[in-house]
Parts: structure tokens; sequence; C-alpha cells
């Protein structure tokens, strides 16, 4: 391959992304938001904005081979080509690939292929036309990865720097989707899901398992302007990990909370799973109670505490001897719309280690299965009727100097032609109320389509 640089212009404000989206990738046959700007905690330090000049995009079907193998590959080759990344991109996004990997890419990590998708079971692109926002240092870098001599550079540079002086940005209403009831869409229907949960609870009595995440899916009419969604989604949402991710015909639109996995330039990797959520509500005094009893409830805390015993030992087998912590141990984090009680898992990769290689080891999000994975994830095809697809699995970047940033995907809307599914679940454990758990199931996918918890 022939030597790729860099081509770099910084303006000395951290800009809305909604402006460069529709200025800049609107038109374009893929493009991504990785977007934490309006959260009101902190999450990711920067949004980044961009497309694939080529549309240069991995797309793979777990069938069609190793895509982590295939990705390790491309990343290597890329920073051969790259050299030394510049100072002012080593802290925020210095490109990569931006995508997800989707959940039945599990049989490439110790699951089975039991289930189909009809959505790519990987997609990534190429960013080498994007635009970061570095909300920390308050300012905005507009980024070209090309050939040397490449003519296309600096006309995107300025179109770029033009939509820097647009502004875009206005309250939305609702969707009609908003309107539906959620419940007369579920691909399993109450009896159906409540059922799930008693073949959950006898395989916990028999010690097969000993924490179930049931998933079920609502299917819904197609959305007109998937952009359009995410833009309501994240006003009525904002959340640390939101996301839009759009390749052809197919949109992701995400509010997720959670951190899967970081990697940082030193090669500590860290995750941050939830488990236990609680809704906020008005007066302050009662909302102090409500995270007070979500720390103090001893069904959550047994949940977080199993999947953070899981994450130790997936992060284990990546990391140098001795240095997997928890910092963090079921700390209350609240949010605009919630309480949650989050974990935090840290470990050093061992020497020729890299990014991908601890994605591989902790994939799929153990949040997302129970524990012991493997056995649970075989109790979970058999209950569940179709492939979770995108959802469950994890979305964001991977750079070209070794770091990434992963979210699970959760509260995420997947957009195609054809209908609008949305995935939602909860952990099963011995002490649970089937009616709560069903009932958590709707709160969450309630939460992605009509915004409230």
């Amino acid at each position: 391959m022939p030597a790729l640089t860099w081509s770099i212009r910084a303006l000395d404000r951290a800009l809305d992304g909604e402006r460069f989206y529709r200025e800049l990738l609107a038109d374009e046959p893929v493009a991504f938001w990785l977007d934490g700007s309006l959260t009101d905690r902190g999450g990711r330090r920067v949004s980044v904005l961009g497309t694939s000049a080529g549309a240069d995009v991995v797309v793979r079907d777990v069938a069609e081979g190793d895509v982590f193998t295939e990705l390790q590959d491309l990343l290597s080759a890329r920073s051969v080509q790259l050299g030394e990344v510049p100072a002012v991109l080593r802290d925020v996004f210095s490109g990569g690939y931006v995508g997800y990997f989707g959940y039945e890419l599990k049989a490439l990590t110790g699951g089975a292929a039991a289930h189909e998708a009809p959505t790519p079971d990987a997609l990534w692109i190429w960013a080498n036309r994007f635009v970061v926002l570095d909300h920390e240092e308050d300012r905005t870098l507009l980024v070209a990865v090309h050939a040397p001599g490449d003519s296309t550079v600096d006309p995107w540079l300025d179109r770029a720097e033009a939509a820097a002086a647009s502004w875009w940005m206005s309250w939305r209403e609702a969707p009609p989707i908003a309107e539906l009831d959620l419940e007369a869409h579920l691909e399993q229907d109450r009896a159906t899901y409540l059922a799930g949960i008693d073949a959950c609870m006898a395989a916990l009595e028999a010690g097969e398992t000993y924490e179930v995440c049931l998933t079920n899916r609502v299917r819904l009419p197609a959305i007109d302007d998937p952009f359009e969604f995410y833009l309501w989604q994240r006003q009525s949402n904002p959340a640390p990990y939101s996301a839009f991710l759009r390749y052809g015909e197919l949109a992701v639109a995400s509010s997720s909370p959670e951190r899967f996995l970081t990697v940082d330039g030193d090669g500590w990797a860290e995750c941050r799973p939830i488990k236990g959520t609680a809704p906020r509500v008005e007066d302050p005094a009662q909302d102090q109670l409500v995270a007070k009893a979500l720390a103090e409830d001893e069904k959550t805390r047994a949940e977080n505490l199993m999947i953070v015993d899981l994450i130790r030992n997936d992060l284990g087998r990546v990391s140098r001897p001795g240095t997997v912590q928890v910092p963090q141990l079921m700390a209350v984090e609240s949010y605009q719309t919630v309480h949650q009680l989050v974990t935090t898992v840290r470990g050093r990769l061992r020497d020729g280690v890299d990014a991908v290689d601890a994605v591989r080891a902790c994939f799929p999000p153990g949040s997302m299965t129970g524990a012991p994975k493997i056995r649970t994830m075989e109790l979970l095809d058999e209950l569940e009727w179709s492939a979770r697809g995108v959802y469950s699995g994890a979305l964001g970047y991977l750079t070209v100097d070794g770091r990434a940033d992963l979210s699970v995907v959760i509260r995420t809307a997947v957009m195609t032609p054809g209908e609008t599914v949305v995935g939602a679940g909860g952990a099963i454990v011995l002490d649970s109320d089937p009616i709560a758990e069903y009932d958590e199931m709707v709160l969450k996918a309630t939460a992605t389509i009509q915004g409230r918890v």
C-alpha cells in the first residue's frame, strides 16, 4: 500500500455535530457519528463524525471468516502506511475503523451460530474523512487521511470549515412511531416471554447458570428519516455513548449509557458494566432515596457482582498477571433520566496483545449474556427466536495507534426500509420476579422508542 498522511485544521470551539453531519455527511453512502456531546456525565472525551472517501467498508457475516483477525491485519497495515500519529490526535481519535461487532460474532468467541441476522454481523468503516469535537479542550479538528497529492483533500476541508459557520439545532417532536403500543409489537408476547423466564429459573435451580440475560425484540414499522429519529433520540434520552451509524439503507441509532471496552495508549483495558437501573424523580429528596435503594438492592447487587466476576475472568485472559483490578465497585451514577449501578474493571494488556485481542476475549459483553458465559449463551440460543443482530454487540472505534472505545449496544433502534427493530431484556436470577422482569424489558424498549424510562 502507498504511504498515507494526515491533513488537519483546528477550530477554537467544540461545535455541535448536527451541522457537520448535514453539510458533510448526509449525502455520503456511509457515515457515522459517535456522539457524547449532550450527556450530563462524562463519557467520551470526544465526539467523532465522518465517512470513508472511497466507501472503504468491511462488511462481514460470521460465515465469511474471522473479522477480528481481518481488522487486526487492516489496522496493522494502515499503521505502517501512516507512521507516527500527530500529537494533536494522540489522545482523541487518530483515524481507524468505526463500526460494530454484532452479537452473532459470538460464534468466533466460544458461542454457536444459532440464528442468522438480516443485518451484517460486522460493519466497519475506514474513517479517512472525519471531524473530532473535543469537549474537554473545547476545540474542533477537521481531519483527512490521504495519499500525498490527493486533490480531493483541500476541497473537503474547505467544506468542513464552511459547515462550521452554519447552525443546525431545533427542538423535535416525538416521531409517530413513539405513539405505538410497543407490547403489541413484541416478537415474543407476554406469555411467551414469561415462559422463557420460567425456563431460565429452571436452569438456575438446576445449577446450569447463575444469571441469564434473556432478551426480546420489538418489531415496528420502518422510519422514513432515521437521522431525524436519532436527533430526537439524543434530545430525549442523551447518553455518553450515543451513536448514529449509516451504511446504505441500514441505520443504527443508539443511546447507550454503557461502556463495553476501552483501550488507552498505555495498554490499559477497561470495562464498565451496568447492572441496575432506576428512573430519576423530580423531587430531590425522593430522588436520593431512589438512588440509595438501588445501591442497596440485594438482587441488583448480586446481578452486578456476577457480571464483574465474569469480566475479571475475560480481561484476565489478555492482561498481565496481577494487573486486573476493580477501582469502582457498584457505584451509583446519575444521568438525566436514570440512576445506574456501575462497576469499573481494568487490566493492563500483556505484551503482544492488542485492542482487537481484548475485544475478542471479552465478546460478547457479559452484561448481555449472563454467567457462566458459554453455557448461558447456549440456553439463550434455545429460548430466543431470532438473531440479536447489532443489539447486544459492541459499537465504536478502533484506531491506527492501538486504542479502542466501544459501547454495549443497548437502547438502540436498528432501521432498514422494511422495519425498525429494538432489542430489550433483563438479567434473570434465582430471586427474580417474572412479572417485574417482563415489565423491565418493556420499559427498556420504551426508553429507546419513546424517550422515557
